[in-house]
């Protein structure tokens, strides 16, 4: 990992953010090609899917709707520790989805003036699990849980054909829908996935979805780009990021394992270190080329940690640290610092928290309870993770009686004919003559 010393300067946020700058030609250049194959699929519904799946998965004449059968093979086949796991899994989801669901207010703007606030589901939500680098049970998870704990009816899933499982989705992503009762599954994956799932494909009797969610590559956040408008989508969640801010009392050996706890994901994955310790810097880059050689994936992590959306960050003080993690808003924050919990309150902008030594990344990868669908790229500046309130709409319900209308009419007829809307006000008018 390259080291940048940015200490003893002045910077503003974007000078922040240009130090350390995200991979962003890959999505730029994804946009266009993602934005032909939902196309595509919106005009050919099953063909373009098909030539798809031969095209990016090496796959033809398999099941697109996946049979009853091929769900509960992969569920009976499931090893029991791992079904375990899944299962506490998906119970902590469950606690912490629940809080996430807003309770309905009514609001009382004067006698016979009520406002209530209700928060009405989605009827119909799309979840993509996608299937190359690494198999994701765990973000059936953290894509169904929110939805069923929200209310949602209708639940499709969708993951790509695995061309080592004869066309099959992969079975333990089958085996994490099974336990949570999902019955509509497609194999189907990418971009071409996004657009089934907004438009429809009536050749497999898919309906169009009304929200759509779940990680995916550049192709697959592209096509929710392309799709936006046609039907919600959660954030564009790309390549993982982490960002660790860290003291001279930090562990380097635990702060170099959770960056490449992450860069293990993708060549593409983001892992920063901030400190104002020198020698704590010196450490952890002893300790992460050290590391990195020995694990599996030590490839794609040493790409992701050498490339130029990594580095280890030096600053003058705490307080500089604040201000870079800030205007970075990474998707993943750790905090390794003695005052951890204190000092989180100040770190205002990042998908998710880790705060303290035993909080790492892959603890809400897995098992915290905690959503691990979250914002990448800067989004959690302005965008949540994913939760119940994903796919949750606000809905203001307005009751008044004939006494609290008369006690605004003439308020209302004096704005109507400002804003030269005279029928407005007739309106008003109408329910006070004969």
């Amino acid at each position: 990992m390259r080291t940048i010393d940015l200490r003893g300067r002045t910077l503003s946020p974007a000078d922040m953010l240009a130090a350390v700058p995200r991979a962003t030609q890959a999505r730029a250049e994804a946009l266009d090609t993602a934005t032909r194959i939902v196309e595509d699929v919106r005009e050919r519904g099953e063909v373009a899917l098909r030539e798809q799946a031969e095209r990016f998965d090496h796959v033809v004449d398999h099941r697109i709707p996946v049979p009853a059968e091929h769900i509960a093979d992969a569920l009976a086949a499931l090893e029991p520790e791992v079904r375990a796991a899944l299962d506490e899994a998906i119970r902590r989801v469950r606690i912490a989805s629940a809080a996430q669901v807003p309770a309905t207010q009514v609001t009382r703007i004067g006698e016979g003036a009520t406002i209530t606030q209700r928060w009405q589901p989605v009827h119909r939500v799309g979840v993509y699990i996608p299937g190359g680098k690494a198999v994701y049970p765990s973000s059936v998870i953290m894509n169904v849980v929110p939805a069923q704990i929200a209310g949602v009816e209708q639940i499709a899933l969708a993951s790509p054909p695995q061309h080592d499982q004869g066309g099959r989705v992969h079975p333990t992503i089958l085996a994490a829908a099974a336990l949570l009762g999902i019955t509509e599954v497609y194999a189907m994956g990418g971009a071409g996935a996004i657009g089934a799932f907004a438009h429809g494909v009536a050749d497999i009797g898919l309906d169009p979805v009304d929200v759509l969610s779940g990680p995916g590559n550049n192709y697959v956040a592209s096509a929710k780009r392309a799709v936006a408008g046609v039907v919600g989508t959660d954030s564009e969640a790309g390549a993982t990021e982490i960002l660790i801010v860290a003291d001279s009392a930090a562990d380097p050996r635990l702060v170099a394992a959770d960056l490449i706890s992450q860069a293990e994901h993708d060549e593409q994955a983001s892992a920063v270190l901030v400190t104002d310790s020198p020698e704590l810097a010196e450490r952890v880059a002893v300790d992460v080329a050290r590391l990195a050689a020995a694990t599996r994936h030590s490839e794609r992590v040493a790409a992701a940690l050498d490339g130029p959306q990594s580095a280890i960050v030096l600053v003058d003080d705490r307080a500089m640290a604040t201000a870079f993690s800030n205007a970075y808003a990474p998707e993943h924050l750790e905090l390794h610092l003695q005052d951890a919990e204190a000092a989180a309150a100040t770190f205002t902008s990042a998908g998710a928290v880790f705060v303290g030594d035993h909080t790492p990344v892959s603890l809400g990868d897995y098992m915290a309870g905690s959503n691990h669908v979250l914002p990448t790229g800067g989004q959690a500046r302005y965008a949540p993770g994913l939760g119940a309130y994903t796919f949750l709409r606000p809905q203001q319900v307005i009751s008044y009686d004939r006494a609290a209308l008369a006690e605004v009419r003439s308020g209302v007829v004096a704005l109507a004919n400002t804003e030269v809307l005279p029928a407005h006000g007739e309106a008003i008018e109408a329910r006070f003559t004969a």
